[in-house]
């Protein structure tokens, strides 16, 4: 695999910052802040793309399947913090959405950059969890160049799991090996190749809105509310009944009630306080709508119970 270094968009010599060793720091500041503002128009440009990968992840995680994220450095770093940030939040199994960075977690720390050259290294971590046909793979690579990515995209083509690929280049090479082929053109970083920065950032914001929309779409949002919040302190009680209230319109006091009622399970809380049904007919229309509260209420206000 030819490296020409030179030709990707992301070791390109940005003008804005070519004298950036010597100026002051608010001058330093404005010219990362400029430069960083132009990222979520990158990335608004490539929004039918990640609408594309999002419902064929959907559709297949609604089939039992999983979102595994893979690369390596820096990107590596953030698919594996995007998919931590999942179980806390959506009260989801940490196996659903995950993050693998080549060479391990302890690249997580200390960078192990030998690791993202090997083709067959993604095939022996995929391997290791079962990687099957229901399953998403999206790799992550700024330069669009990765071996280990590349590696483990042919592998996920092989066993029939869906690909997708984001980088920040035009043309990337992981693109040829993926089904979903995102490239948010971010321009060149304020200190060349560092693609920590405007790369990160991009790469950040869109598996952002990967997970996010797969957990609404999920079920684990009502409204605009985190609802499957597991109330298992005292600050996430009060936050299990602040939901509640806010989301019915009770009162604090008949969220407390409710929450109780309902064996502390925030969903079923939402639907007695709603509708006025028992926890026991709540339950049967959550099962009945894969607990997707959103779902469940809509199909109460069509007359289907």
């Amino acid at each position: 695999m030819s490296l020409n270094l030179e030709v990707l968009d992301t070791e390109q010599v940005n003008k804005s910052s070519k004298n950036i060793d010597v100026m002051t720091t608010m001058e330093m500041l404005q010219v990362i802040n400029n430069e960083d503002k132009e990222v979520a128009f990158a990335v608004e440009k490539v929004l039918p793309l990640i609408e594309e990968l999002v419902n064929e992840a959907h559709e297949r995680m609604m089939n039992g399947g999983r979102v595994i994220y893979i690369g390596a450095g820096t990107s590596g770093r953030l698919g594996v913090l995007d998919a931590s940030e999942c179980p806390p939040t959506f009260g989801v199994d940490s196996t659903l959405i995950q993050g693998i960075i080549a060479g391990g977690f302890g690249a997580l720390l200390k960078a192990k950059e030998g690791a993202e050259d090997d083709l067959t290294l993604a095939r022996r971590d995929l391997t290791e969890i079962s990687l099957n046909k229901n399953d998403t793979v999206i790799g992550l690579a700024a330069s669009g160049r990765t071996p280990y990515v590349i590696g483990g995209l042919d592998y996920a083509k092989e066993v029939g799991a869906y690909t997708g690929a984001i980088s920040c280049v035009h043309n990337a090479e992981i693109s040829a090996h993926a089904q979903s082929k995102i490239e948010a053109l971010v321009g060149p970083e304020v200190i060349t190749g560092s693609t920590r920065m405007k790369s990160g950032t991009a790469q950040k914001l869109i598996l952002n809105m990967i997970s996010t929309s797969l957990m609404i779409k999920y079920g684990k949002v009502y409204k605009n509310l985190m609802v499957d919040v597991q109330p298992t302190n005292e600050k996430l009680i009060e936050r299990a009944k602040r939901i509640i209230a806010s989301s019915s319109g009770c009162s604090y006091d008949d969220a407390a009630k409710y929450l109780k009622e309902s064996g502390d399970d925030v969903k079923v809380a939402i639907c007695m306080a709603l509708t006025g049904l028992t926890r026991g007919e709540c339950e049967t229309i959550l099962n009945n709508n894969r607990r997707n509260i959103s779902k469940s209420i809509h199909s109460l206000k069509k007359g289907d119970k």
